[in-house]
């Protein structure tokens, strides 16, 4: 762990954990909409927020849902996009270094903002404020937006004829811009749109998101071929 000599203030970590928590929590609306207008109940739509809690996830399944897809194509393409969660907790597990009771309450909050927050901390200290400040934040107003939206969507009615069906797509995007930071993390997403649009009229729908998916290991092997290439073609020491 890094030194504990050159923490943050606690008071600056709270800050932008708040402005993390409370810039995504609030939409929680947008999916709260998506998710009526897909068809699901009020009482479905909450519990995907309060059990599930990982909002790429949640528009994904809503998204097939509401394009006429099988629940179980819906469910596969969003457990697909929740796995990453796993994989962040491996960090996260030694950052924190909770204790064994505490686990598996702490893994509900493990998603791509929380995360963040607490990789950006230099010390455990200033992780652990990151990172429940973050998830309490973030969980609360996620849920709370989720009924809101959700009440105003039945209380609309048609929320295709507002527009509001383009909702969830436009926020999934939202969240899913900043994470593009490299040119092989761009190429993948351009990659899984070309795909997940040309295969939409001819697969059934939700089936194009778990092909989609394919984009990411298949980039990974290009890009560990091209690594091994580049060093087999280097220059060699001369005997």
């Amino acid at each position: 762990m890094r030194s504990e000599g050159r923490g943050k203030p606690d008071a600056a970590v709270v800050r932008d954990a708040l402005g993390v928590g409370v810039a995504v929590g609030l939409s929680g609306f947008a999916f709260g909409v998506t998710s009526a207008g897909s068809g699901l109940t009020l009482l479905q739509t909450c519990a995907l927020s309060l059990l599930v809690f990982t909002g790429a996830s949640q528009f994904a399944l809503v998204g097939a849902l509401a394009a006429g897809g099988n629940p179980f194509t819906a469910a596969a393409g969003a457990f697909f996009l929740g796995v990453r969660n796993a994989f962040y907790g491996l960090r996260l597990s030694q950052l924190l270094a909770l204790p064994r009771a505490v686990r598996p309450l702490a893994a509900q909050w493990v998603i791509d903002e929380t995360t963040a927050v607490a990789l950006a901390q230099p010390t455990r200290r200033s992780v652990r404020i990151g990172f429940t400040v973050t998830g309490l934040t973030l969980y609360v107003l996620w849920n709370l937006t989720t009924l809101l939206g959700a009440v105003g969507a039945e209380a609309i009615g048609d929320t295709d004829a507002w527009g509001l069906d383009a909702a969830g797509p436009a926020v999934f995007l939202a969240l899913l811009a900043p994470m593009l930071r490299t040119g092989t993390e761009r190429a993948v997403a351009g990659a899984a749109v070309l795909l997940g649009l040309g295969l939409l009229p001819v697969l059934p729908a939700g089936v194009p998101v778990l092909v989609a998916a394919l984009a990411a290991p298949v980039a990974l092997w290009l890009q560990g071929r091209r690594g091994t290439k580049t060093a087999d073609d280097g220059p060699r020491e001369e005997r």
